[in-house]
């Protein structure tokens, strides 16, 4: 690790780098209006910017040379922190559901076990239909299997299949997606 030199700025800990942290001896610099004023050395660039009242902002720090714009940091980071919360409170991250039945469902529990799972597609959501087996009913898997079918059908219109069902020890699963 290299050690900064006695007396140097403190090195910016997150963000793009800035005025004295840009490390490279020429850059393009971008002035404050958006127009492009060629290659200069670091130095140059950085004592414009200062005589401007910014400062220089390494913006592109992979191109050859580095894009340097004219800027004030602190406005610079603010943007990008506002950008950065607007786009993560957009974001909709899609949970699994889970409705739980009986092979033996009687029609209007199933009925009512249908609107919750239409309500969670609607939301986005996936959902999980557990059919949980007790007792003798293990012995008629195929009775299990015709309330996954009826779900599969009665849902077709606004959802795929993502897991079609299948035997997990007592109780068969199958994961509904939203199309």
């Amino acid at each position: 690790m290299m050690r900064r030199p006695l007396g140097a700025p403190p090195m910016p800990l997150n963000g793009p780098r800035f005025d004295e942290f840009i490390n490279v001896p020429k850059v393009r610099v971008i002035d404050e209006d958006g127009e492009n004023r060629g290659v200069m050395y670091t130095r140059e660039a950085i004592e414009e910017a200062h005589e401007l009242g910014l400062n220089l902002v390494e913006v592109s720090p992979n191109a050859d040379p580095p894009v340097c714009k004219f800027l004030d940091v602190g406005k610079f980071k603010y943007e990008a922190q506002k950008k950065a919360n607007l786009a993560r409170k957009s974001q909709k991250t899609q949970e699994i559901k889970e409705i739980k039945m009986r092979p033996n469902i009687d029609d209007h529990d199933y009925q009512t076990k249908m609107k919750k799972i239409f309500e969670f597609i609607e939301e986005g959501d996936k959902v999980k239909c557990t059919l949980r087996f007790r007792g003798r009913e293990l012995a008629h898997g195929q009775l299990g299997m015709q309330v996954l079918q009826r779900v599969q059908a009665d849902v077709a219109e606004i959802a795929k299949v993502e897991q079609f069902p299948r035997m997990e020890g007592r109780q068969m699963l199958m994961v509904i997606a939203p199309k």
